[in-house]
């Protein structure tokens, strides 16, 4: 549907305008997205594996509660990561792609390692895709949603 044809403005024109404080005080466009919520078969599993993953790219749990764990950039709450216990089998997240920016080729080596040893299956092992222009790994977590570290390059 065109938005404009009914008047309302296109998201990119709403973004753009949109900004808040960043930490250096300066405004910054807000994230396209604020949070994903991913609802797990078995919290306490899926919170050792997204915790040992995320880690080695500066995510770390900034908020927890009984089945809830929020993960975020060290320096800033959004966008985040909400990780919460199902509570029936049929609320479960599955078939899932996330994609988490990494810093360099070694943060995602770090986290493809990391996210194996934590439970973790592998997709496909850290490697440069050029089709992307990017150095990527792929990791099932451990209800089978597609989770990544990427790390963006030039041609």
């Amino acid at each position: 549907m065109d938005v404009r044809r009914i008047g309302l403005p296109a998201w990119s024109d709403v973004r753009a305008s949109v900004r808040s404080v960043g930490s250096a005080g300066m405004e910054e466009p807000l994230p396209f997205i604020h949070h994903l919520g991913v609802f797990a078969s078995d919290f306490e599993v899926s919170e050792a594996f997204y915790t040992a993953a995320l880690g080695p790219l500066g995510i770390t749990i900034g908020y927890r509660a009984a089945g809830v764990a929020e993960y975020w950039d060290q320096e800033r709450d959004t966008p985040s990561l909400s990780l919460e216990r199902a509570e029936k089998e049929s609320a479960v997240t599955r078939g899932v792609h996330i994609a988490f920016t990494a810093v360099s080729r070694d943060a995602v080596d770090s986290f493809h390692a990391a996210a194996s040893a934590a439970g973790g299956t592998s997709r496909h092992t850290p490697r440069r895709w050029k089709e992307y222009r990017a150095y990527c790994a792929f990791v099932s977590d451990p209800d089978g949603n597609n989770i990544e570290a990427v790390h963006k390059e030039s041609s």
